[in-house]
């Protein structure tokens, strides 16, 4: 009994011993490590600024900023670990890595996707941020590209992130990027009404509005779309400068839905809605029709 009680207190006391000796080591690792983070969070900080206001990609700035701080912090724990007499540690850490390399990459297959992807997509991208994108049935704008995938903000509000491996892989459709974008809708007339008259009605509206674009690769025209059961219709289509894309979407396409309709009724133009029609058959002579009286 009294030898294991001495053997134990050995063992303490030796512990304890290098615990001292290695304990002006500890606290430099952890000085090193304190200290790394603050001035990763500084340099972040300074790259950010500098990045963000002189490039004129700031969604690539940001990510790099981020990437570049990630890397820092990385490097600075290994070196923590060296000082801090953990060599072996940190040797064993970079093997593990490699050897674990092939394990995690099917373990963690989705998420190396998406990483590997946010550094494609920060170099070459079909998208800037606040463009306004839809990738599948996702219609909005582009605020952030992180590590593993992109933020958009829709126009009723919602977050959506997306992988950046479905937002490499799957079409992207951007209606901003050159600032052009065609929009149309339907205007029915009578068919006792003179089509081509009221195509220069709208056109001399399309003409005189200011938030239109006109030019040798953008005309706004009208055009025969459809004989309809009471209706011609006519398909107006006209662009505008996507930039501010819910403005001209909306604002815009209802103001000249507005001005053509009050226009069109002002110029005689007539307007019908769907005109049903009832047919009698064989011996049949009248239209059975029932009018009820409710009491009140």
């Amino acid at each position: 009994m009294n030898n294991f009680v001495n053997e134990f207190s050995g063992a303490i006391n030796h512990y304890w011993t290098s615990f001292i000796l290695s304990l002006p080591k500890l606290i430099t690792a952890i000085v090193i490590i304190v200290l790394g983070i603050l001035i990763s969070n500084l340099i972040a900080g300074i790259i950010r600024t500098k990045l963000v206001k002189n490039a004129k990609d700031p969604l690539t700035a940001r990510f790099l900023t981020k990437a570049i701080k990630m890397i820092f912090i990385v490097f600075i724990i290994m070196i923590a670990l060296y000082a801090g007499g953990l060599g072996d540690i940190a040797g064993g850490i970079l093997a593990a890595a490699g050897a674990s390399a092939v394990v995690l990459g099917f373990a963690f297959k989705d998420i190396g996707e998406n990483f590997i992807a946010g550094f494609i997509l920060a170099f070459s991208r079909p998208f800037n941020v606040n463009d306004t994108i839809m990738i599948n049935d996702v219609f909005g704008k582009v605020k952030a590209l992180e590590l593993r995938y992109t933020k958009i903000k829709t126009f009723d509000g919602k977050d959506v992130y997306i992988p950046n491996a479905d937002v490499l892989t799957k079409p992207v459709t951007n209606y901003t990027e050159d600032g052009f974008f065609r929009l149309e809708f339907i205007v029915g007339i009578a068919y006792e009404d003179d089509i081509d008259q009221a195509k220069k009605e709208i056109i001399q509206i399309l003409n005189h509005h200011p938030d239109l674009i006109t030019d040798e690769e953008h005309e706004n025209f009208v055009v025969e779309n459809e004989l309809a059961t009471s209706t011609v219709n006519l398909k107006v289509l006209f662009w505008v400068d996507t930039k501010d894309f819910r403005r001209s979407a909306l604002v815009t396409r209802g103001e000249l839905i507005n001005k053509v309709k009050v226009e069109l009724i002002k110029k005689g133009f007539s307007l019908p809605s769907d005109v049903h029609e009832l047919k009698l058959y064989g011996s049949q002579q009248e239209i059975p029709v029932v009018i009820r009286h409710s009491d009140k």
